[in-house]
Formats: structure tokens, sequence, C-alpha cells
């Protein structure tokens, strides 16, 4: 029930800011001090670090409590575009036992990758290397990780949005929760990612990520869509919706597994 509240108050808080003109954006900025950036054909040095923080209770028929963490930064310069990014994931739940309802943990997941950019002289044109880790309880493996480097490119950014792309070989791997390596994870994988932000006049924000990792035995994909509004000069709320996709899981985990989360974000700087 209380998420149900907090998810329609996000929503209700996003139409809004959709709606107001144009012509009031110095009153909404006065309001929610959003982030308004003018945009610079000569982009100086930037760096950002946004934590962000979800809890959820539900009681009833269904008894669990689950905390969602992350902690995501940019960097960039005139030679290099760095992201950093960091997540945690726990949930309990009550379930029947042999003596009754006991707390169990059914979720629990720790997920960190970084990229960097190496900026060529042709304009907004890149080299990349990325790298990622994975630990996740209930997934059938003890970890995966990956690494890729290749071509990545700046199509387009301005005051309201951007949108880039990067693309290139890798090598991934992988253990089992039994020690045993992942032979349908280990191997040469081609990665490809996509990114696209907006922002709107009231400084409401939608992103939209998803990327892909295609080897000779198994395809993993991501995607990520989100929607934020900001509630004061540094706070915001979130609402997210996240799709995985595994074409060869383990015989014990499915091959789709969603999650949508209602969570705070704060920026430190």
């Amino acid at each position: 029930m209380v998420h149900r509240i907090i998810v329609s108050a996000l929503v209700s808080l996003v139409l809004s800011s959709f709606s107001a003109n144009a012509a009031d954006k110095d009153l909404i900025r006065t309001l929610y001090h959003a982030d308004f950036v003018e945009y610079d054909d000569e982009p100086k040095d930037r760096f950002t670090l946004d934590g962000e923080l979800g809890v959820i209770f539900a009681s009833g028929n269904t008894n669990a409590s689950s905390i969602k963490s992350s902690l995501k930064s940019e960097h960039e310069t005139n030679v290099f575009a760095n992201q950093y990014w960091v997540e945690f994931l726990y949930k309990q739940s009550e379930v029947d036992g042999a003596e009754g309802r006991i707390k169990q943990t059914t979720a629990q997941r720790l997920y960190t990758y970084v990229q960097s950019d190496y900026k060529l002289k042709a304009e907004n044109q890149r080299l990349f290397v990325y790298g990622d880790y994975e630990d996740d309880r209930f997934n059938g493996y003890d970890y995966r990780s990956s690494i890729a480097g290749g071509w990545s490119q700046l199509v387009w950014r301005n005051e309201i949005s951007d949108f880039r792309f990067s693309v290139g070989p890798g090598y991934s791997l992988a253990k089992l929760e039994s020690g045993e390596k992942a032979e349908n994870i280990h191997g040469f994988i081609v990665r490809a990612s996509a990114e696209y932000h907006y922002i709107w006049p009231t400084g409401a924000k939608l992103r939209q990520f998803v990327s892909t990792e295609a080897g000779e035995d198994n395809i993993k994909s991501r995607t990520e869509t989100s929607l934020s509004a900001n509630l004061f000069e540094s706070l915001a709320l979130k609402l997210s919706f996240i799709m995985q996709h595994n074409s060869n899981p383990t015989d014990s985990n499915t091959a789709l597994n969603t999650e949508t989360s209602v969570a705070v974000v704060y920026r430190f700087f």
C-alpha cells in the first residue's frame, strides 16, 4: 500500500512538471532549483556524484522489506569522459517454514561498472574501455564479469537532450555457485550499448539505457527506463523500470527478470 502511494505521488509530480509552461522557467527554477545547465559547445571539466536510496515495506498477505541503493558519478574533461556506477539490492521476505513463518533473504545483488571514453580529435568521436562485475546471490552464479573496448560516439548533445552509443569486442567470464567455470559465459563477446537523456524545461528528466553482450552460447541484455522530478535543489524523486534477459540461464532461474523501484536521489555535487 505504501509503495503504491509513493508511485502515485511520483507520477503526479512528473506529470505536473511536464504540463508547466516553458515561459515559467525562472519560477520553476526558483521552486524546484532544477539543474538547468546552459549548453556550451566547449564543455568544461565536470564532475558529478549522485546517491540513490529506495526502501519499501509491505505487510498483510505478504510481509517483505527491500532496500536499493546506488552511487553514480560522471567525470568529463577535454580528454576523457568517465562513468562510474555501483548498485546494491537487498530484499527480505516472510516465508512458510517448518516452524511457521520465518524471515528469509530473497534477493541480494551487487553490481558495478566503469566506462572510460578517450576523446579523439574528430568531433564527438571516442574510444572506450568498459568493465563490470556482478555478484547476485540468487542467479545461480558466484560472480559474472566482462570487459570490452572499442568505438564510442556522442551523436548529439544540446541543452535538452543527448544520445550516445558504444560498440566493440570484449571478453566475459563467470563462475557457478558450485565453483565450476560457467562454460556458456566464458569467451569472447561483442558488446553494444546506447544511452539517451531528455530534460524538460521544468527539470524533469528521462533516461533510457540499453545494452547487450552477445557471445557464442549466451546473450545478456539489460534495459533501464527512469523518470525523475526535482523536489529541492539537490533532491529528486525517481521511478525506474529495469529488465534483464539471459538467453541461456542456469537451470533454477528464469530468462527474464524485471524490477520496478521508487527512490530518492541526492546530488552531492
